[in-house]
C-alpha cells in the first residue's frame, strides 16, 4: 500500500511540473512589469513632490500605485501558496527516500548478520553438504557465492540514497528560505500599500477644499478635449473623403488595393499591436470622473494615457502613413498615423517630431519623444477606425 501510494506522489509530481514551470514563468512576468510600473510611478511622484500645483496628478498617480501594489500583493500570495505546494512535495519526496534508505539499511543489516555468521569457510561446508538434495545443495552454495558481491551492491545503493536525500534535504531548504524571501518582501509591499493610502487620502483632503478651482480647471480642460476630438474628426474625414480623379487622377484611400490590404493586416493584428511606449496607463479608455469630486464628470477619453520614464522615446504601433502633425492646447505636439482604408493613430505630447505629413512609417519606428507637462510624463494615444475611437487596450499586446 506504502509503495502505490509514493508511486502515486511520483506520477503526480511528474504532471505538474510542466504546469507549475508555465505559472511561474507567467508569474515572474507579471510581477516583473508591475514592479516596472510602481518604479516608474514612484519616481513621478517624487519629482512633484514639492509642486503645490501637481496635487491632483499625484492623487491619480497614488491611486494607480495602490492598485499595482495589491495587484502585486496577490502575486505574492499565489507565490507563497506555490511554494507551500513545493514544500509539501519535496517533503513527500524525502519521506519517500528516507522509507527507502531505511529499507536498504534494513535488508543490509540483514546480510552483513548472515555474512558474520557464517564466517568460517568449514561451517559453509557443511551448510552444503547437508542438503537434502543437488538442487539445494547448488542453491546453498550459489546463495553463500553471491553474499559478498550482494553487499557490495546494497552497500553502494544505500550510499548513493543516502547522497540523493541529502541533495534533496538542501533543495527543501533552500525552498524554505525562498519562501521566506517571499513571505518578508510581501510584508514590506503592504506598509508602502498603506503609505499610499494615507498619501492618497491627505492628498483628497487637500484637493477637497480646492472644488471651485478645479470646476474651473475641468471647464478649460473640457474645452482642449473638445478642440482635439473636432482636430482629430477633421484630419480623418479629410484622409478618409472619396475623391473623383479625372483622366489619370490619383485613387482615394478608399479605392486603393494596397489601402485596403494594409487596413486589413492592421485589423488582423488586434490584440497584438506593440505599445506606442512602455509605461503604465493611468486613464483608461471611456467615461471618466474626477479622483475627488465623483459627481463631476470629466470629457470621455477617446484614449488611453501612459506614463513613461521622462523623455521615452514613443514608436509608431503599425505600418503606415503620417497624415498630419498638429499642436494643440494641453496635448503639446500629435501625430496622425494613418494605417491603409480606414485606421488611424494618435501620438499627443510630444517635445520633438521626427517625422512630417507624407512619411512612411513602419512599426516600432521612432516618431518623437515625450516632454513633460505639468509634472507629468505621459503621453495621450488614441486609435480610431473611420470616425469611431476604440479602446486601444483591446488592440494593444
Amino acid at each position: 500500500m506504502m509503495k502505490k501510494l509514493y508511486i502515486l506522489t511520483a506520477m503526480l509530481m511528474l504532471s505538474l511540473v510542466p504546469v507549475m514551470a508555465q505559472d511561474v514563468s507567467r508569474q515572474e512576468s507579471r510581477k516583473a512589469k508591475l514592479e516596472r510600473e510602481i518604479a516608474l510611478l514612484d519616481e513621478q511622484l517624487a519629482q512633484n513632490a514639492s509642486k503645490s500645483s501637481a496635487l491632483l496628478s499625484n492623487l491619480e498617480l497614488l491611486r494607480k500605485n495602490i492598485e499595482n501594489r495589491k495587484a502585486l500583493v496577490k502575486e505574492s500570495e499565489r507565490e507563497i501558496r506555490r511554494y507551500n505546494d513545493s514544500l509539501y512535495l519535496k517533503q513527500l519526496a524525502i519521506n519517500r527516500l528516507q522509507a527507502r534508505v531505511d529499507t536498504l539499511t534494513s535488508h543490509y543489516s540483514r546480510l552483513v548478520k548472515s555474512a558474520y555468521k557464517n564466517r568460517d569457510s568449514r561451517v559453509w561446508y557443511m551448510y552444503i553438504l547437508a542438503s537434502d538434495n543437488l538442487g539445494q545443495a547448488y542453491r546453498r552454495f550459489g546463495y553463500f557465492r553471491n553474499l559478498s558481491t550482494r553487499m557490495k551492491e546494497e552497500a553502494v545503493r544505500i550510499k548513493a540514497m543516502k547522497e540523493e536525500l541529502e541533495v534533496e534535504k538542501t533543495r527543501l531548504a533552500q525552498l524554505r528560505k525562498d519562501a521566506e524571501r517571499v513571505k518578508a518582501a510581501r510584508v514590506k509591499e503592504l506598509e508602502k500599500l498603506r503609505k499610499d493610502e494615507t498619501a492618497a487620502a491627505n492628498t483628497a483632503a487637500k484637493l477637497k477644499k480646492e472644488k471651485k478651482k478645479y470646476e474651473a480647471e475641468l471647464k478649460a480642460k473640457r474645452k482642449e478635449v473638445q478642440a482635439l476630438n473636432k482636430e482629430i474628426q477633421r484630419i480623418i474625414a479629410e484622409a478618409t473623403k472619396p475623391k473623383s480623379p479625372s483622366g489619370g487622377g490619383k485613387v482615394s484611400q478608399k479605392d486603393d488595393p494596397a489601402a485596403i490590404a494594409l487596413s486589413a493586416e492592421f485589423s488582423a493584428n488586434k490584440g497584438k499591436l506593440p505599445w506606442p511606449v512602455n509605461g503604465s496607463v493611468v486613464a483608461k479608455f471611456g467615461k471618466q470622473y474626477h479622483s475627488v469630486f465623483k459627481n463631476l464628470e470629466l470629457p470621455a477619453n477617446n484614449g488611453l494615457d501612459i506614463a513613461a520614464p521622462k523623455g521615452s522615446q514613443i514608436k509608431a504601433v503599425f505600418n503606415g502613413t503620417v497624415k498630419q502633425v498638429f499642436v494643440m492646447p494641453g496635448y503639446n505636439q500629435c501625430v496622425l498615423v494613418q494605417h491603409g482604408k480606414n485606421y488611424f493613430t494618435f501620438y499627443c505630447k510630444l517635445g520633438s517630431v521626427n517625422v512630417k505629413a507624407g512619411d512612411k512609417v513602419t512599426t516600432g519606428q521612432v516618431l518623437g519623444t515625450m516632454e513633460t507637462q505639468s509634472g507629468n510624463n505621459q503621453i495621450h494615444f488614441e486609435l480610431w477606425k473611420d470616425s469611431k475611437p476604440q479602446n486601444p487596450e483591446g488592440w494593444l499586446r
